[in-house]
């Protein structure tokens, strides 16, 4: 019985695990960027990527995909992976099962042929029940092994410090050249963020940065369990900056 539950646990989690790294040998990680595209700040990103000859994978949100169709259309063009990150940036454990479908459709028909068939949860908030939604659209679900907390008002070298501290060969790394949701108006502008991205890919010049899609074919995908949820008050200050003078 032990054995039976051991391999039914590794075939679950091959199939609806959450991809966080990869297991590799070789001096290559992944860039990816959350909530744009972004009109001002994601062609300076392109800009910053091209100059290091680094490739990324882009998490766009439907809305603001739609909205900016020619910044979406040139990160493709540049060789840049793009997946889904939701309609319209909800917490998918306080949706219905047809709600969350919808959203990940709905993105998906702005993405088109631009899209691949990678999802990061928006907030990062998954239960088991959304993953299976993910699952049964097809999706692989790209979470990260290496945060900054650049959503918030830190400075580039705080920024490049977390990175520094926490990256490793296969990382996963989680950064916003947007933000559809913050707390504060302060947090919208990405020039800290676009900053440390030079520091980080001029001090790791050794290092290749691929898109996610190559980097699973580099290594064996780490998947995990991955479940949560965040705090009711925590998302009552969340605020949609969709619309605002920013964008």
């Amino acid at each position: 019985m032990n054995r039976q539950n051991t391999v039914f646990k590794r075939i679950a989690r091959r199939l609806l695990g959450t991809v966080t790294r990869v297991h590799t040998s070789g001096s290559v990680m992944a860039l990816t960027f959350d909530d744009g595209p972004h009109p001002e700040y994601t062609p300076q990103l392109l800009e910053i990527l091209d100059r290091h000859g680094a490739h990324a994978t882009f998490f766009m949100v439907g809305q603001r995909a739609e909205k900016y169709p020619d910044v979406m259309a040139e990160v493709a063009r540049r060789g840049h992976a793009i997946g889904n990150h939701s309609w319209n940036h909800p917490s998918f454990p306080l949706l219905t099962g047809a709600q969350r479908r919808q959203q990940i459709r709905q993105c998906a028909s702005v993405l088109a042929n631009t899209g691949a068939r990678l999802f990061r949860p928006p907030f990062g908030h998954q239960d088991t029940a959304s993953r299976l939604d993910a699952w049964l659209l097809g999706y692989d679900v790209i979470a990260w092994s290496v945060l900054a907390d650049d959503w918030l008002n830190h400075s580039p070298e705080q920024v490049f410090d977390r990175l520094s501290e926490r990256i490793r060969p296969g990382s996963i790394i989680l950064l916003h050249d947007a933000l559809f949701c913050a707390e504060s108006r302060t947090h919208l502008d990405r020039t800290a963020t676009l900053e440390a991205v030079d520091r980080l890919l001029t001090a790791y010049s050794s290092y290749e940065f691929v898109t996610v899609p190559e980097l699973l074919q580099r290594g064996r995908p780490v998947r995990q369990w991955w479940q949560r949820q965040g705090e009711a008050e925590w998302l009552d200050r969340q605020k949609s900056w969709e619309g605002g003078s920013e964008y």
